[in-house]
């Protein structure tokens, strides 16, 4: 790690109108409301500390994500890029990312975000379908988002929404409209997931007792496939397994994740991996919001739990990361973590498989290979 790569700052934003019931994302919902002063006054004391952690870096990304971000006010939104500015040095050209939710009371707050320093938004839109967009859970219509959307370019130099395809009763032809739809009105980037069911969520509930169906096995991979058919034809190819951009729109920050680069996470449950003397380190913050003000009040910090990465596990996840990307992993920025040589042998194999494809310095999971990339990792780690 290098003083002028890359170096991201994270900031989670925990409150949501509502639950979703595919999310096991860190969100909660405050009905009583919450006291936003309290809380921008706990954003700034961490990112204080996280400042002395990892001193005098260049933020080329910082993305606020959640939870709900579009329920911040500007004012807050505008306060803590400030501190930020404060405490590092933000590159001329930094990606500063908000994620929104498409309503049209938030959509109203777009020119007070781009006031205050946001260029880029992504907006979850989840489906162009009403009927699949009540049984997500969400609280928007079709046409209030595509009215956000609307709005958003309107704000914004970029923009970015998301879907989840394959879900419960989705036919592929009903995908290819929806997805052919949503390319129309795409601006540079999205971000398309298959939908997952996630561990102690409603949905897994209903999938356990059989109320819930999902496409599985050659099922999820023809809608796969289909995605990266459609997109590609609209010159959106995915540079990640689920995210897909004209070249050059990619998500700074995002990429930044994928490719190994350090990056400070602020606020209830987020993550952290800072290079220090020692070596990279990877740093939990409290999940509950209310614990988390607490300790920050007490210390300045919510950090619940921090480990010095051995370099073996720095290397592993550099690999699984990596291997997520269209670009593949840096066989010399491996080496150099933990002195790893990948296996001559095995990789010969995998590429008579169509499992991935060498190129001078680099090594990338092919289509084929991102379907089995779990697989393809354990073989590649062994």
């Amino acid at each position: 790690m290098t003083m002028t790569e890359p170096f991201g700052v994270y900031v989670h934003w925990p409150f949501c109108l509502a639950k979703c019931p595919y999310c096991d994302f860190n969100s909660h919902v405050r009905h009583g409301g919450i006291d936003h002063g309290d809380f921008v006054t706990a954003y700034l004391a961490e990112l204080k500390h996280f400042a002395t952690l990892a001193p005098g870096r260049v933020v080329s990304s910082i993305f606020f994500g959640g939870g709900t971000p579009s329920l911040m006010a500007p004012e807050t939104v505008g306060a803590i890029l400030d501190r930020i500015a404060e405490l590092w040095t933000v590159a001329p050209d930094a990606e500063i990312t908000l994620e929104a939710n498409p309503t049209s009371v938030e959509a109203g707050r777009f020119a007070g975000y781009r006031a205050a320093g946001v260029n880029r938004v992504s907006l979850g839109v989840q489906s162009l379908d009403d009927a699949s967009l009540k049984s997500l859970g969400r609280m928007h219509t079709s046409d209030e988002a595509l009215a956000a959307l609307a709005i958003a370019k309107l704000n914004f130099e970029r923009v970015s929404f998301d879907l989840i395809y394959a879900r419960q009763g989705q036919a592929l032809p009903a995908w290819r409209d929806e997805l052919t739809s949503a390319l129309s009105h795409a601006h540079d980037h999205l971000s398309l997931y298959q939908l997952t069911i996630e561990p102690g969520t409603p949905f897994a509930a209903l999938h356990a007792s059989g109320a819930l169906k999902v496409p599985d096995g050659e099922q999820a991979e023809a809608f796969y496939l289909l995605t990266q058919e459609l997109c590609d034809s609209a010159g959106l190819p995915s540079y990640e397994v689920s995210n897909h951009a004209r070249p050059g729109a990619e998500s700074r920050h995002n990429l930044l994740y994928w490719r190994g680069h350090d990056y400070a996470g602020v606020g209830p449950g987020a993550h952290s991996r800072i290079t220090q003397d020692d070596g990279k380190h990877a740093i939990a913050i409290r999940k509950s919001p209310e614990a988390w003000l607490e300790a920050v009040a007490v210390s300045g910090h919510g950090i619940e739990q921090a480990e010095r990465l051995s370099p073996q596990n720095s290397a592993d996840e550099y690999l699984l990361m990596g291997l997520r990307l269209a670009e593949g992993i840096d066989v010399t920025r491996l080496k150099a973590i933990d002195g790893r040589k990948l296996d001559g042998a095995r990789l010969q194999q995998l590429e008579a498989q169509g499992l991935v494809k060498r190129t001078p310095g680099r090594l990338r999971a092919t289509d084929t290979g991102r379907l089995v990339l779990d697989r393809l990792i354990v073989e590649l780690a062994a």
